[in-house]
């Protein structure tokens, strides 16, 4: 997220950095990864057992989490070497997964930064005949801060919470629905850079779509998931809760209560901080953000302390498990069934 207010009355500026690749190596799933709706988890919810279909893994998760914020790639600062790894990686996985570029490649070049900047943008086209022609995108920055002032000889700031988890979560969204096509509305698979510079990537791209005439049906995005939320009756929470009922369409397809609403997100305006704020504001239809970082579960945004191994992957996993049948349900519903309040 761009810019947080902290619960201690003193503002907390939450951005999110940038990256690149080495070797770009593109984790290739086994077999037994394939969704089809048959594997099933059990976790418990207020006593009950609820049924998780399982796509991904929590080892899966880690390959790509120790990745993306390794330090090779020297905490993803925009227009940076580390960046560009990260950027080749996301276009090889769309690539090995069936993605199309949504432009003449995968890249989208920033307009909006000195620096060579890109967002890289895929698109799973819908199934439907009519339905194809609305789209939604599903989004997360891929940029960090960089290198900082050093606290016991570390000076890069990884980025795993902020936001390789929430990128992480949206490449494996993007390789379900790249393999298994069961979209009938077009889907925009988009990673932002320079979101830690004032969320300039997706103000870049909500302008150029909104240019193109797209017809935006929503757009939901991923921030700060890397570790659980305590103490709450939801898993995840979205960002302008009160905006629209997407939470309510978001837990009816989940069969769980997934997501609630945060009051701090509200109190510290969290909606307009993170990459779905420039949709929102161009084209003025349903733009969230799940996140589930809520000022008490991680100590160390924009520290050198924000590396992979603090991370939950099995929570991260199921974040994209969970999520997995509500964004099918959104994307195949005859009609649209999230409406703005």
């Amino acid at each position: 997220m761009k810019k947080i207010l902290s619960c201690i009355c003193a503002t907390v500026l939450l951005s999110c950095g940038s990256a690149q690749v080495i070797e770009t190596k593109t984790v290739v799933p086994s077999q037994s990864d394939a969704f089809r709706g048959s594997a099933v988890g059990s976790v418990l919810n207020d006593g009950e057992l609820v049924s998780t279909p399982v796509f991904t893994t929590s080892e899966r998760i880690g390959e790509m989490m120790n990745f993306l914020a390794s330090d090779d790639l020297k905490g993803r600062d925009s227009g940076s070497e580390g960046i560009e790894m990260a950027a080749k990686y996301i276009e090889n996985y769309f690539k090995s997964y069936g993605l199309a570029p949504y432009f003449e490649s995968y890249r989208d070049t920033l307009s909006n930064f000195k620096k060579p900047s890109y967002n890289i943008v895929g698109i799973v086209e819908g199934s439907d005949s009519i339905l194809k022609n609305e789209y939604i995108v599903i989004g997360a920055h891929y940029d960090h801060i960089g290198t900082i002032a050093p606290e016991n000889g570390d000076y890069i700031a990884n980025g795993a919470n902020d936001n390789a988890s929430g990128t992480t979560s949206v490449l494996e969204m993007a390789r379900y629905f790249g393999t298994e096509k069961t979209n009938k509305r077009s889907l925009i698979f988009a990673l932002f850079s320079a979101e830690e510079k004032g969320l300039l990537g997706s103000e870049h791209l909500a302008k150029k779509l909104k240019e193109q005439e797209l017809n935006l049906y929503a757009m939901l995005n991923f921030e700060m998931t890397g570790v659980p939320l305590r103490g709450r009756d939801y898993f995840v929470y979205i960002t302008g809760y009160e905006k629209s009922n997407l939470a309510e369409v978001s837990n009816t397809y989940a069969g769980e209560n997934l997501v609630g609403f945060l009051p701090t997100a509200k109190e510290y305006s969290l909606f307009q901080r993170s990459d779905n704020y420039p949709f929102h504001k161009e084209f003025g239809v349903p733009s969230h953000t799940y996140c589930t970082f809520d000022f008490t579960n991680f100590d160390h945004y924009h520290k050198v302390g924000d590396e992979a191994d603090i991370m939950d992957f099995e929570h991260m996993a199921t974040l994209v498990n969970k999520m997995l049948p509500v964004l099918e349900g959104i994307a195949n519903a005859p009609t649209q069934e999230i409406k703005m309040n």
